[in-house]
């Protein structure tokens, strides 16, 4: 690896690097790329356009010089193991998580939290601004750095700032719960362009702009005065009274999958011979029914195995026939709330298989791990039916994940009306997860559906996640970041 130019002309800016640092048997380290979708869409746009990835190396305490990986200048930003707990397990997990997810888990309100999310934000964006050349266009993500497009702006006016939220945005009436709603407003409005994965978000995220800072806001564009701005940014216009402004675009840029990928993944042999495996190893039940989550209190995962254990105590599933495997993976096992979690999924799993499993089968194979891409598509492959029942989520890609391997047009869908992926996916069977009786019989219908009917309703599905994949989520952001980058730039 050899160290990157100084300066680049696109700069993506992330809580977490693309890349993970992986310790060796002898305790030598390298860096393998990570496979998630974000680092698949903005690959080729870096390499094409000189770019640079900052973020966290994803360890505490770790420092070390920036690096070249796979035609990727990498800018790595230390993280204490202070700054991990205040800013990323504190304010972002256990205040602005559950918040922006309609408080299904109450947000913590500590100001030293928030102090360091402050300082933190700051540290990102001096990297980002140190990185990037004059007139650069920079993409900062997600919720931990929202802080961050303000900043940048304050001390390079010259660049073009773009934010993407891949989580939900909430109605005024609980995002006005936070005290340091303000400020996490006017950080935002430091972009040019915002992009939210649902229309309902970018409203929300206009009306609380309007109720905290009196913006004017036409569709998806916001009047920013320019009287607290840093000199150097040229105005789109005036306001009323004759005050300059710049134009904020804010608006639903749904995020996707690399469709192709998972496809030819799903095609291999052996992945394909691995999904009969699976089947023949929970005893060739009829059925198999899959949950994929991280283990997440968003999830429903309480609500699907309730709603499963209810269809097996009515008689109205046999368990020699159907087969829940649900799949949890670790998440934020550091915060109470998770450790709760696990406990009472644990205890539901244990109950009902308890109840009603035999010698030779459980009703539920449950598995808190996380597996490599090829097993998952094997497993999605697998399954008859997807069930996916947040409780509430920005987009939830592993509906999309389960329609692009699906190359048979089979399988069904059963898909949270409270997930952004139900915007696009309307082919699936829609549910309220919080409607145990409403969610029994859509796993029923999903159970019985007739083939003809299960392969017109994934053949629209499969069409849209094609026609709107992960690469075409990140040119349609560019494209507008870009041109309203050059209407207001310096």
């Amino acid at each position: 690896m050899t160290a990157p130019a100084e300066r680049h002309t696109f700069v993506v800016v992330s809580n977490r690097l693309p890349v993970d640092r992986v310790i060796e048997p002898d305790g030598s380290a390298r860096w393998q790329h990570s496979p998630g979708g974000l680092v698949t869409a903005l690959e080729p746009v870096m390499q094409r356009m000189d770019g640079a990835w900052v973020g966290w190396a994803g360890q505490p305490d770790l420092d070390i010089e920036p690096f070249e990986s796979d035609g990727i200048s990498i800018v790595p930003v230390p993280l204490s193991r202070e700054d991990v707990r205040l800013y990323y397990e504190g304010f972002s997990n256990d205040t602005l998580w559950p918040l922006y997810h309609d408080v299904i888990a109450h947000p913590q309100y500590h100001r030293e939290w928030w102090d360091a999310y402050v300082r933190v934000n700051r540290r990102f964006a001096d990297a980002a601004a140190a990185t990037s050349e004059q007139g650069a266009t920079v993409w900062v993500q997600d919720y931990q750095l929202q802080l961050v497009p303000k900043m940048l702006r304050e001390t390079r006016p010259d660049l073009t700032i773009g934010f993407f939220n891949h989580i939900p945005f909430p109605p005024y009436g609980i995002y006005s719960q936070l005290p340091w709603r303000t400020q996490i407003i006017e950080g935002l409005l430091g972009a040019d362009v915002i992009g939210f994965q649902r229309l309902a978000d970018a409203n929300n995220f206009s009306r609380a702009v309007r109720r905290l800072k009196g913006f004017p806001t036409r569709g998806s564009t916001i009047d920013v005065p320019l009287v607290d701005e840093s000199p150097g940014v040229r105005a789109h216009g005036p306001i009323a009274g004759g005050k300059p402004f710049r134009t904020v675009i804010a608006r639903q840029f749904p995020i996707s999958i690399d469709a192709l990928g998972f496809e030819e993944l799903a095609r291999r042999p052996d992945i394909q011979a691995r999904a009969k495996e699976i089947r023949e190893e929970l005893g060739n039940p009829k059925k198999v029914i899959l949950g994929v989550d991280r283990l997440d209190y968003t999830k429903g995962i309480g609500h699907r195995l309730k709603a499963f254990g209810e269809l097996i105590a009515d008689g109205r599933v046999e368990v020699e026939d159907v087969t829940l495997v649900q799949v949890a993976s670790p998440s934020r096992e550091r915060v109470e709330a998770y450790r709760q979690l696990r406990d009472e999924i644990e205890l539901m799993v244990g109950r009902i298989n308890g109840d009603y499993g035999h010698i030779g089968h459980a009703p539920i194979s449950y598995h808190h791990t996380s597996y490599p891409r090829e097993e998952m598509i094997a497993l999605y492959l697998a399954a008859d039916v997807m069930l996916v029942t947040a409780l509430r989520d920005g987009m939830n890609l592993v509906a999309k994940e389960y329609a692009a391997t699906r190359i048979d047009d089979d399988g069904v869908l059963v898909l949270s009306e409270f997930a952004g992926a139900s915007d696009e996916l309307k082919r699936a069977l829609l549910i309220n997860p919080h409607d145990i009786d409403g969610l029994k019989q859509t796993i029923l219908r999903a159970i019985q559906m007739p083939r003809a009917e299960r392969r017109t309703r994934m053949r629209s599905m499969r069409k849209r996640v094609f026609d709107h994949d992960v690469s075409k989520w990140s040119s349609d952001f560019l494209e507008v970041l870009m041109a309203n980058g050059r209407k207001g730039g310096s």
